[in-house]
């Protein structure tokens, strides 16, 4: 357990040594690649709460949605050629909170078993919550390199979230049947191809 949290601090410390970093690393214009780096590193370490138990599907929901939201907020503030210093503070501010709370979940005594293969009994939908959660990392490393524009992620995450109110109805009655799972399956599919294709067009400097 004493690695576990020293493991912890010294990931929690690199986090936030970034953040102090940010202003250093963009002085000027609207770049903020240190706020950027911050927001790649949480995500990460979300991911790894995940495939190790220590933070759960919903947890994991709730902490990307956060993360989405600090990194809209950053794009409005660049929406006028430039962020101000207490435009960054803010951000910073906000990714010290979510990465805190990361934080705290992953050094939680409470271990929750990480998800199984092939579990797809009642409404066990584990490999479904995966695939929502790398669709939705993907589409926060389309904004993040100009891929994706933050209309088109918009529109994205709309899709994404239709999906999340089916499985939820698909749970309603206490069992997800094989149908039901293969229409999650093949709406997330497209999805993720719809994505890909974004990542695969360099519209970046303006291109496409």
């Amino acid at each position: 357990m004493k690695s576990k949290l020293l493991t912890a601090s010294l990931l929690a410390s690199a986090l936030f040594a970034g953040l102090g970093m940010a202003p250093a690393m963009a002085q000027g214009n609207n770049h903020t690649p240190g706020i950027d780096q911050s927001q790649q590193a949480i995500s990460a370490r979300i991911q790894q709460g995940l495939a190790s138990g220590h933070i759960t599907p919903s947890e994991a929901q709730a902490l990307y949605q956060r993360d989405r939201e600090i990194e809209a907020r950053e794009m409005r503030y660049k929406a006028n050629g430039s962020t101000n210093p207490q435009e960054r503070q803010q951000l910073r501010a906000d990714l010290g909170a979510l990465s805190a709370d990361v934080e705290r979940m992953m050094t939680n005594n409470v271990y929750n078993a990480p998800p199984v293969a092939g579990g797809n009994t009642n409404t066990n939908t584990n490999g479904i919550d995966r695939l929502e959660y790398k669709i939705s990392q993907r589409i926060d490393e389309g904004v993040r390199t100009g891929r994706i524009t933050q209309r088109e992620a918009r529109r994205l995450y709309s899709r994404e979230r239709v999906i999340e109110r089916h499985e939820q109805a698909f749970k309603a009655d206490g069992v997800v049947t094989q149908q039901e799972r293969r229409q999650l399956r093949n709406e997330l599919t497209a999805l993720r191809d719809q994505v890909e294709r974004m990542m695969r067009n360099d519209r970046r400097n303006g291109r496409g």
